[in-house]
């Protein structure tokens, strides 16, 4: 039998997935539920490539909303990386929406478009994989720490004992699961 090619669906995820079968108990409400998340989250991915082509660019944003006009404006500002990776291992990595080092100041901000509450924690590991990828103390550096969701904006400044308390922790747990794939031959 020669199958059909469907090469329009390379890379392409069906919301009635096979893979993700739980849809079939769902009731209305609840397929709703799911399919109102799928599209928030497929806006924010959306909002996110915007941000990153107008950073590229240099093109600012007018301020028709609040937190994506002032993430692109403060990164363009700040001449910051736009979806930059970090690296520590293969365990641990992570792409920063927005970061820059400059005069010893680690900046990281990140731009959320969901409803959810948020947390410092995920720009912390941010910081503590910065300091480890590019051997920086973070005793030795000043760090800001940013959140832009709906019209606010969240500013934090970490004290150096936690991001070398995220560091240990990166560093301890990176060891642990190398010793696991030695131990299993993987």
């Amino acid at each position: 039998m020669l199958f059909n090619q469907h090469s329009e669906l390379k890379d392409k995820h069906a919301f009635l997935s096979p893979s993700g079968y739980h849809w079939l108990n769902y009731d209305d409400l609840k397929l709703e539920a799911r399919f109102t998340s799928a599209q928030a989250a497929a806006r924010g991915s959306a909002l996110h490539a915007l941000a990153h082509n107008a950073i590229t660019l240099g093109v600012k944003l007018a301020k028709s909303n609040y937190a994506l006009a002032s993430y692109v404006n403060d990164a363009i500002g700040y001449k910051m990386a736009s979806e930059q990776a970090l690296y520590y291992s293969d365990n641990c990595f992570g792409t920063a929406d927005a970061i820059s080092f400059r005069r010893g100041k680690l900046r990281v901000h990140d731009l959320k478009t969901g409803l959810t509450r948020t947390s410092e924690r995920q720009l912390e590991v941010y910081a503590a994989i910065f300091c480890l990828e590019y051997e920086q103390s973070p005793y030795e550096i000043a760090i800001e720490l940013r959140i832009y969701q709906g019209d606010e904006v969240k500013v934090f400044e970490p004290p150096p004992e936690a991001i070398e308390n995220i560091m240990r922790i990166i560093v301890e747990h990176d060891r642990k699961i190398e010793e696991f794939r030695r131990l299993q031959n993987l």
